[in-house]
Order: structure tokens, then C-alpha cells, then sequence
């Protein structure tokens, strides 16, 4: 067993997510790919294999369970692909599309996917200009953002994408009930419902994932400009 492997066994076991035991190289490989593109681009300040098994693929794999099976899922601003790529590798049914505005992270993501053979395409772009175009607007099942903006922002860039009836998780840290209470107004007039808060740790941090639903359409208002939105988020 490789170090890596080693490590990878005994994070996911102390986390309770042991059923992902089997993809370790899987991940290995992405480890690799991905501390290979940091040294020519920076992706990520997490250098450590441990710490990025922890706090990248660890994290992520918590929420592996709360999408349906095949259903198309916008990561909106995938960053250096988190959720992304541990979600294709472990939901190869997933049919992924990562949305961020940073060509250089896209770069990482779509050549990672590509070479790795994963379900997985890109999209360049700003989620609230995208979501106002026929093509993406309210044509997606799910929708996941990580570590992007504060909740009533956040809504408002990804309620436009969903489908009715469909899926919107939001992976917060501690601060997430505080955030929940207020995006309370924002998530009823997108068009959502809170679903579930489900308060859960990695390595005895504390995160919260929030699981919406999409009851209504979208209003054609929304969303505003980035601008409007970050001077008076609803």
C-alpha cells in the first residue's frame, strides 16, 4: 500500500466515509495531477497530501449522497475543481458541468477530467450572466457551490439554474445557520425551500451543508447584476 493510500485509509475511516475505501487511486492520481499543475499554477494553498485528503476530498465526499441518480449538476465557481472532481470520480452517473470565471482553474479541471476519463465538462463564465441565458437557465437538476460567496448572494446566482423540483447544496462552515437565517428571504423569493441543515465535521471542524429544493420559477428579475446583488443582496 502506498503512503498516500495509507493515509487516504485512515482520514476516510476516522470520518466515518469508509465505502470510498475502493477509489484511493483514484484520488492518488488526482493528487498527483494536482500538486504537478500548483507548481506551475497556483490552485490551491493545501500542499499536504493529508490535509488535501482532508480538507478537499473528505469534505466533498460528505455530500456524494444527496444528488439523484444521473442528474445533470452545475458546481457553480468549481475553483480548483472541489466538489467537481471527487464527485465525478465517486458519481461517475453525475453528468458535471463546472462553472467558474478563472481560466486558469478551469485549465486544471477540464484537462483533469479529460485525462482521467471523468463525466465532467467545463464552463467559463459568470453565474449571474449565465443564468439569464435560455441555454443554462433552469436546466440543470442540481446545483452545488463550495466555499464561494455568503448565502443570500449565493442563492441568487444558483436558483436561476435549477430545474423545478430540483436540488440546490450549499457547503458552508460554522457560520451556516447564521447564514441560513439570513438568506431566509432570498431563498423564498428565487423560488426555493430549505430542505434539510445537516451539521456535519471533518478533522473536528464543524460544516454545514444546506440542502434547498426549487418549488417555483425563478422571477425573470433575477439574477440582477453582480453589482445589485452585492450592494442589496435580497
Amino acid at each position: 500500500m502506498s503512503n498516500f493510500a495509507s493515509l487516504y485509509e485512515e482520514v476516510l475511516i476516522t470520518e466515518g466515509l469508509k465505502e470510498y475505501l475502493p477509489y484511493a487511486e483514484r484520488f492518488e492520481e488526482l493528487t498527483a495531477r494536482l500538486l504537478a499543475f500548483n507548481a506551475r499554477t497556483n490552485i490551491t494553498a493545501i500542499t499536504d497530501e493529508k490535509e488535501i485528503i482532508k480538507k478537499h476530498y473528505a469534505d466533498c465526499l460528505l455530500v456524494a449522497k444527496h444528488f439523484p441518480e444521473n442528474a445533470a449538476l452545475l458546481d457553480v465557481g468549481c475553483g480548483g475543481g472541489f466538489p467537481s472532481l471527487p464527485l465525478a470520480i465517486v458519481r461517475p452517473d453525475l453528468q458535471i458541468t463546472s462553472l467558474d470565471s478563472t481560466a486558469k482553474k478551469l485549465v486544471f479541471v477540464g484537462q483533469t477530467a479529460s485525462e482521467m476519463g471523468l463525466n465532467l465538462k467545463t464552463l467559463a463564465g459568470r453565474a449571474e450572466e449565465l443564468g439569464r441565458k435560455e441555454e443554462y437557465r433552469e436546466r440543470f437538476d442540481a446545483v452545488s457551490a463550495r466555499a464561494v460567496a455568503a448565502l443570500p448572494v449565493l442563492c441568487e446566482w444558483c436558483f436561476p439554474f435549477l430545474k423545478k423540483g430540483g436540488l440546490f447544496l450549499a457547503m458552508k462552515g460554522s457560520g451556516g445557520l447564521e447564514e441560513l437565517s439570513a438568506a431566509k428571504n432570498a431563498v423564498k423569493v428565487l423560488g426555493g425551500t430549505l430542505k434539510e441543515a445537516k451539521k456535519d465535521s471533518i478533522d473536528g471542524v464543524v460544516r454545514y451543508n444546506l440542502l434547498f429544493e426549487k418549488c417555483a420559477p425563478t422571477p425573470s428579475l433575477y439574477p440582477r447584476s453582480n453589482g445589485a446583488i452585492q450592494k442589496k443582496p435580497l
